[in-house]
């Protein structure tokens, strides 16, 4: 007697995704959701239990609701249009599956209270539910009575929801899925009937409930959930995985007091007090001091008590505000904790630092683009396709510690199916925040804000700095709730490293060319730091040429924002070797803008400024005399040039770049203690003096008022699944910035995208975009086929982007501050 086939039998040609390249089969729809599961389980496990869902739901029922979702939430790739999609038999097929997910969900949850929760995380796990001018559900199927629903899904076959459903009930109580019906429920009499009836309801619940303005512990539940079934169904589809260690853990202290017994070196009193403190925490300590050490030791603790809390695996973020810098540390957390590929890199051009990495040993580039490879070295192309996938890695939450900009982590805010993940992932975490001192007042309100929430998601933060305003610690403390301890390290003792001068007259002026010229006379190590890329070239072409005909073509350095990227990586490695930390200084002229203040370890003998906000100028001192292994050398602050700029009013700003305020503060300053030794124990006081000002107050408020309206706007989850996609250019605006390439340079952009295989080609190709301000891409027009913004610009290998030549519709002006 012949019988219906069972159920594998019927479901093994149901497909989830198509063949990879090379491959004549998909991935089963059984295996997809199998995977899918047990990625939430790792997700579960890693993130452990959060208090934050509480009371809509406790801990095990939010994590239920998960585990459900992600069983089911491709059940709607049954219907026969997106099997012929994936069997590649039609180019698309127009229908959303996860609508048609939801009609499995009644047959197989008993449990009433959680159906609403598994039915958010199956309907948001791709598209917006409200909002999306178009493309949300609500615009797609929000009209549609049940005729016309079950007329877009007219090709349910109904052997396929029987044995789909009859596997699901199977699998969820081989898994121990809390809710499942015993027994389960009888067989529907018309199966595909019977989804297309449950699946209009419940979407049609499900988009009435969420229009409504939703309570605050909703919202962040709601969006903590899709971002939960979203990286285990990114993680099932890449095939990944999540680290279930964190390195940073009970066994760090030891491994750095080993670590620094080799050095004939021991814990500082401030980095064994940091070490024994639970809960946030302000550091102070100057440069050289074993901040970083500090800091995580305090992250170790930190990681100890969350775990013990949370019953997870705590992550670990150290946020820094510039790329140099995060790969420099990258660097730094691999060489500590000696597992180098235990450190994520978060930030936009991640793929970029690992491919740097990868291509190190390599001897360098010839003339035909290749390399020269000892044997077993990668390709290029090899190179780019790993640096690629360890960025890949990083978005997909691998690593468990990870360096990164603070913007990565604020992408959360955009929520959705994008972003939504990047928020869970913060939950029981402990956050190392570096260098604040660089964030204007409106990124720090929206850092504050999320410091917030972070805390509230059962974070801890530590904030460090070499010079901490007495204003910026009120803030943290005014914006979380916990516990702050405060740790000031003690001075090394060291003498003074700088003699500081002022000057009445502009770093352009003729004056400050004939001093500068003076000191490279004398065979001096000088840089000389401008406010902005006109003036550095301006000073540049008139002091290279006397710098390179005494010391050779390398003796004078350009270095700024405006190069293509694979050029500035020259240039910086051109910079190391003639003024790094480790080398004997080489008689020379650096020109730099404020990039030069982050990131590069070098040491000069004098330092020529531009006035500029008293942070800039510690970290430009910073560059002269580095270890004060020498007598006080000179650091010799100029007068700016106050201008207006375009579409800001009256308002003034020094060289076209800094409000007046705080930098008229720090030059008076500056001229009170002219021809004075100064080192970095004066900066707080200074710092404070500057803050402690109507300039000071007003920067408070700002910096408040920027919190509230980030954590309004964003983070109170009113609307949870309302799309916030066109927000994002706006995020990128803000923080960002954008990139373009020379038009002349299009064929070998063109070539290198070719020259390897997706995102790996598209590395290759990076070395010829030049940042730009986001208010730039107006000077730019698209390239639809190449996907990249182009310029014709005026562009030298060594002077790098002068200008834009103007186009139609280009408003550019010549000297405009790029």
């Amino acid at each position: 007697m012949n019988g219906p086939p069972p159920p594998g039998q019927i479901l093994d040609a149901v497909w989830a995704k198509s063949p990879a390249d090379g491959q004549s089969r998909g991935e089963s729809l059984t295996s997809h959701l199998r995977a899918t599961l047990l990625a939430a389980r790792a997700v579960r496990h890693r993130t452990g239990r959060l208090a934050a869902v509480a009371p809509v739901l406790d801990s095990a029922a939010f994590w239920a609701a998960v585990e459900w979702a992600c069983l089911t939430h491709d059940g709607g790739k049954v219907e026969e249009g997106f099997q012929e999609m994936v069997h590649k038999l039609r180019p698309f097929w127009g229908e959303r599956h996860e609508v048609l997910s939801l009609g499995f969900l009644p047959w197989v949850i008993g449990d009433p209270a959680l159906l609403p929760w598994v039915s958010v995380g199956v309907a948001s796990h791709h598209r917006a539910l409200t909002g999306g001018e178009g493309r949300d559900l609500r615009a797609l199927y929000g009209s549609s009575d049940r005729a016309e629903f079950a007329e877009r899904f007219d090709r349910v076959p109904a052997r396929s929801v029987s044995a789909l459903t009859t596997w699901l009930h199977e699998t969820a109580a081989a898994h121990g899925l809390p809710g499942h019906p015993t027994p389960p429920e009888p067989e529907r009499p018309d199966p595909a009937a019977a989804l297309l009836d449950d699946a209009h309801r419940l979407l049609g619940d499900l988009l009435d409930r969420w229009e409504e303005q939703a309570a605050a512990d909703d919202g962040l539940t709601a969006v903590l959930l899709q971002g939960a079934v979203t990286m285990a169904d990114h993680l099932s589809s890449a095939h990944r995985d999540l680290a279930a260690d964190q390195p940073l853990g009970a066994r760090f202290p030891p491994l750095l007091a080993e670590w620094m017994a080799g050095k004939d070196q021991r814990l500082r009193p401030h980095q064994a007090q940091a070490a024994n403190l639970s809960g946030h925490l302000l550091l102070r300590a100057p440069t050289g001091s074993g901040k970083t050490e500090a800091a995580l030791l305090w992250a170790s603790r930190q990681v100890a008590d969350l775990a013990g809390e949370s019953g997870g695996v705590p992550r670990v973020f150290y946020t820094l505000p510039y790329l140099a810098s995060i790969n420099a540390m990258t660097k730094r957390l691999g060489e500590l904790l000696g597992v180098p590929e235990a450190v994520g890199v978060a930030h936009s051009r991640a793929a970029a630092h690992h491919f740097a990495v990868a291509t190190a040993p390599q001897d360098g580039p010839d003339d035909d683009g290749g390399a020269d490879r000892s044997e077993g070295t990668p390709s290029r192309a090899d190179a780019a396709a790993k640096a690629v996938a360890r960025g890949a890695a990083t978005r997909l939450f691998h690593e468990t510690v990870r360096v990164g900009t603070p913007y990565q982590l604020l992408r959360g805010a955009l929520v959705g199916a994008s972003h939504s993940s990047v928020l869970l992932d913060t939950a029981n975490s402990a956050f190392i925040m570096d260098e604040l001192h660089a964030y204007e007042r409106e990124r720090l309100g929206f850092i504050l804000a999320n410091a917030a929430l972070w805390e509230r998601l059962g974070g801890r933060v530590a904030v460090l700095s070499a010079t901490l305003p007495a204003k910026l610690a009120e803030l943290f403390r005014e914006t979380l709730a916990g516990p702050i301890h405060s740790v000031d390290a003690p001075g090394l003792g060291l003498p003074p490293r700088h003699r500081l001068s002022v000057r009445d007259h502009h770093l352009t002026d003729p004056a400050a060319v004939a001093e500068i010229s003076a000191r490279l006379a004398r065979d001096e190590s000088v840089l000389v730091v401008a406010n902005n890329v006109a003036h550095a070239l301006a000073l540049f072409e008139q002091l290279a040429p006397s710098a390179r005909e005494k010391h050779g073509p390398d003796a004078a350095i350009l270095l700024h924002s405006r190069f293509k990227r694979g050029d500035r990586m020259g240039i910086e490695e051109r910079i190391t070797d003639r003024s790094g930390t480790r080398k004997p200084r080489c008689p020379g002229l650096l020109v730099a803008t404020q990039v030069v203040e982050v990131s590069l370890d070098v040491d000069f003998d004098v330092l020529f400024t531009a006035a500029a906000p008293l942070e800039a100028l510690l970290q430009r001192f910073g560059r002269v005399n580095r270890v004060a292994a020498r007598l006080p050398a000179d650091v010799i602050v100029h007068q700016p040039a106050w201008t207006t700029r375009r579409g800001q009013g009256a308002d003034e700003f020094a060289d076209g770049i800094y409000e007046r305020p705080p930098v008229e503060a720090a030059w008076d300053l500056l001229t009170a203690h002219d021809g004075t030794l100064i080192d970095e124990a004066d900066a707080t006081a200074w710092l404070d003096t500057v803050y402690d000002s109507p300039w000071g107050e007003q920067w408070y408020a700002d910096v408040l008022a920027a919190r509230d309206s980030f954590a309004s706007a964003f983070l109170r989850f009113d609307f949870p699944f309302a799309d916030r996609s066109d927000l994002t250019e706006a995020f990128d605006a803000l923080f960002d910035g954008t990139e373009a390439v020379l038009l002349e340079d299009r064929k070998k952009y063109a070539d290198a995208l070719a020259e390897a295989k997706g995102e790996a080609g598209r590395l290759l190709a990076d070395d010829y975009l030049i940042p730009l301000p986001h208010w730039a891409t107006r000077l730019a027009r698209w390239d639809r086929e190449l996907k990249v913004r182009l310029i014709d610009g005026d562009y030298t290998s060594d002077l790098g982007l002068r200008g834009v030549r103007d186009e139609p519709g280009n408003d550019y002006q010549p000297g405009e501050v790029l």
